[in-house]
């Protein structure tokens, strides 16, 4: 999330955070790394991989997009065409902040800039196998505020050996695949152990979810809601 160097600490902005499970029949682990303790937004904490969505995200080609289920849900409660920058920005900041690609072979001319990296590897970003699975919206008061919604991806659906971290930059410390059992014992931020239930409950079924939670906190109250999407026709 190293972007802008003037940021409007008011705003509530467009997030996306992604959820990479491995070996989710047999003993599942989720890939998280921790942030620095000078970081503006949740120091030392273990979180997953992600970031604000940058507008160049709006303009990137999928190899293939979200499912339209998904992309349904994500507008729900939101803006109709906000899927593909969502998608795509959890798709860099998984790159980004762990060298790991989810894409498919394929080139483009002239990526943003922003994407010079993830398209010198020769793939186009791959959406179809993520699933949106929840939804939260940081509360007052906090130094930095986003809209965030969080992907579910199962690691064989990587590009790259997801061993290797080599690529990634030096945003998050530590990184590593932890067992869905152990990783309560880490230093996480609330809305994290809210979401590793979810997680949890998703490990056995690769279905996406009847419904998506929604963390909603506004100014006058927070509520918990599910986003089911509009009505899709047969």
């Amino acid at each position: 999330m190293q972007k802008q160097d003037v940021i409007d600490k008011s705003a509530v902005r467009d997030a996306s955070t992604v959820i990479v499970l491995r070996d989710r029949a047999s003993n599942p682990h989720v890939l998280m790394g921790q942030r620095g303790a000078k970081a503006a937004f949740m120091p030392n904490k273990f979180v997953f991989p992600g970031g604000a969505v940058d507008p160049e995200d709006a303009m990137v080609p999928f190899a293939q997009p979200l499912t339209p289920l998904c992309a349904n849900r994500l507008a729900d409660d939101a803006p109709a065409n906000c899927a593909p920058a969502l998608a795509a920005a959890a798709i860099r900041e998984l790159w980004e902040e762990t060298g790991q690609i989810l894409g498919r072979s394929g080139t483009w001319p002239d990526p943003p800039e922003n994407w010079r990296a993830f398209a010198s590897m020769g793939h186009l970003p791959f959406a179809a196998p993520m699933q949106f699975v929840f939804r939260a919206i940081t509360p007052p008061g906090r130094p930095r505020r986003f809209d965030a919604r969080f992907f579910l991806l199962d690691a064989d659906d990587l590009a790259t050996d997801p061993d290797d971290f080599s690529a990634a930059s030096d945003e998050l410390a530590h990184l590593q695949w932890i067992a869905l059992d152990k990783v309560r014992s880490f230093d996480l931020p609330f809305i994290t152990e809210v979401v590793l239930a979810e997680v949890a409950a998703r490990a056995a079924d690769p279905r996406p979810p009847a419904s998506v939670p929604f963390f909603r906190n506004d100014d006058e109250e927070s509520l918990f809601l599910r986003l089911r999407g509009h009505p899709m026709p047969d």
